[in-house]
């Protein structure tokens, strides 16, 4: 099968998402597409995938033009997309989701053991034998649910299948299963357009890569004649500086001690965070680390144990007293936990600050839009007004709003979970030189990473989490990537 694009063209209110865009997926080809936030890879996907109809250009099936109304029209050709943001269905089961749509049946009532068996099949194929299928959604951890989201488009024998991030939540291991699947359907012939912020990806699991900048083509190229280094200019339109910036600032006194916590699956946790230092928290999926961050933040109780901020006794009952005490936490899961998806930039950025918005308890609201616009024109977001509800911008540009929410309250106390998770290789960069910023101004960051070499980049100390416990916390000189990887993994750190 082959999916042909020529020259589409997609507008949004002041935005020009797509500008003639041309691109093609080929049976037994991984294509990749590349390129910074609001470069216009979502946008393209959607089109491909019928969720959005462009304003013009020709969609080609097998060299035939079709046009979809909806996404079950590109079902019914075969098109299938796993959105990097999930679609299950949180209340019904692992097997439940992965047939939605296309139960099996029998005399007209679905069978339930056929179900069950499809689901058994297809997630063994994907190396998820420990995954249960009768098990709802909602009970699931963030990795596996995406895991159950892979599954569903896999069984539904797509012949292009489209990932948007397909890995951003998921442990090396599962990783590792994934790309065994995708070298499987290439074999069997199976289209994949492939989108990754993660450089390394693309040129391990791509054939071919397509650069995209401001909604437009820069480049289509076979992954074997370019360089990690020419994506990057392509993509971004300038050089990027080399490695994560040095700490220009000293340490100073301790803010935070946790002395023996105990939070959920964390045990017996103790750790002093001081003023102007990174601490980085790795470990694999489960290991405990974001519990942690909720435990200090007031959005996980506290079952054991004690915790001092300037030597004074710390026990938030709430986020609210989190905030109040001047931390912020920056989630996991941004859409979830992290933002007001309805509400406008502008509301998502200024929510924990309206008290000091306020005069008289009414929010200045002049004060509160040049505030506003400060934080988000200094964080690079995009976007024509900060009246834009958030719901419409990329991932990228809502990490960075939930960014500027904490900037905008001068929290001193900063606790990012996976900061960068689905940013692109600019705006990491941009991250990087504002997390090292606030550090030499004085701020205490914890920075939880499932990116190994950005939490050695950027920690200057590295705290090794398994199982719930911490087991080493390193200084940046003595955490090599070996052992580092040794101590998450169980291993011999010698």
């Amino acid at each position: 099968m082959e999916l042909v694009a020529e020259s589409l063209v997609k507008r949004y209110p002041g935005v020009l998402a797509l500008d003639g865009v041309s691109i093609a997926a080929r049976g037994g080809d991984v294509h990749a597409v590349a390129g910074e936030n609001g470069a216009g890879k979502s946008t393209l996907m959607r089109v491909l995938s019928g969720a959005a109809r462009p304003d013009a250009g020709t969609i080609r099936i097998d060299g035939r033009a079709v046009e979809f109304a909806s996404p079950h029209a590109a079902h019914a050709v075969g098109i299938r997309m796993i959105h990097q943001e999930l679609s299950l269905v949180p209340a019904m089961s692992v097997a439940e989701n992965i047939s939605l749509g296309a139960e099996p049946s029998r005399r007209g009532v679905v069978d339930a053991t056929r179900r069950s068996r499809v689901a058994r099949e297809v997630l063994d194929r994907l190396g998820q034998r420990q995954l249960p299928t009768d098990v709802a959604v909602e009970r699931l951890s963030l990795a596996a649910r995406q895991m159950t989201e892979i599954a569903k488009a896999v069984a539904a024998r797509a012949r292009v299948l489209i990932m948007d991030e397909p890995t951003a939540i998921l442990a090396h291991e599962e990783t590792e299963a994934l790309f065994a699947v995708i070298g499987q359907l290439r074999a069997e012939g199976v289209a994949v357009l492939y989108i990754s912020h993660r450089l390394d990806e693309i040129f391990r699991v791509a054939d071919r890569v397509t650069v995209l900048r401001d909604g437009r083509v820069v480049s289509t190229s076979p992954v074997a004649e370019v360089t990690r280094d020419d994506v990057v200019r392509r993509m971004v339109g300038r050089e990027l500086g080399a490695g994560y910036p040095a700490a220009a600032g000293e340490r100073g006194h301790e803010v935070l001690r946790i002395e023996a916590l105990s939070s959920g699956p964390v045990r017996d946790a103790s750790l002093g965070l001081r003023r102007g230092e990174i601490v980085g928290i790795v470990g694999l999926v489960g290991s405990g680390r974001t519990e942690l961050a909720r435990a200090i933040y007031g959005a996980a109780p506290i079952r054991a144990g004690r915790m001092r901020l300037d030597d004074r006794p710390y026990a938030p009952r709430s986020p609210h007293d989190a905030i109040a005490a001047g931390i912020g936490l920056l989630p996991e899961d941004r859409k979830g936990q992290g933002l007001v998806l309805a509400a406008a930039i502008r509301e998502n950025v200024s929510l924990s600050s309206l008290g000091a918005l306020a005069r008289r308890g009414i929010v200045d609201r002049g004060r509160e839009r040049a505030e506003v616009a400060r934080w988000t024109d200094a964080l690079g977001v995009r976007a024509p007004s900060i009246e834009r509800p958030v719901r419409l911008l990329s991932g990228g540009n809502q990490q960075k709003v939930v960014l500027a929410r904490w900037m905008l309250a001068r929290s001193r106390i900063l606790l990012f979970d996976e900061p960068t998770r689905g940013i692109d290789v600019g705006a990491k960069a941009d991250i990087y030189a504002l997390m090292r910023t606030l550090a030499d101004d004085g701020a205490a960051i914890l920075m939880i990473s499932s990116d190994l070499p950005e939490a050695l980049g950027m920690g200057d100390r590295i705290v090794v989490m398994r199982g719930g416990r911490m087991v080493a916390t390193l200084d940046r000189p003595a955490a090599t990537p070996d052992r580092v990887a040794r101590l998450i993994l169980g291993e011999s750190a010698a």
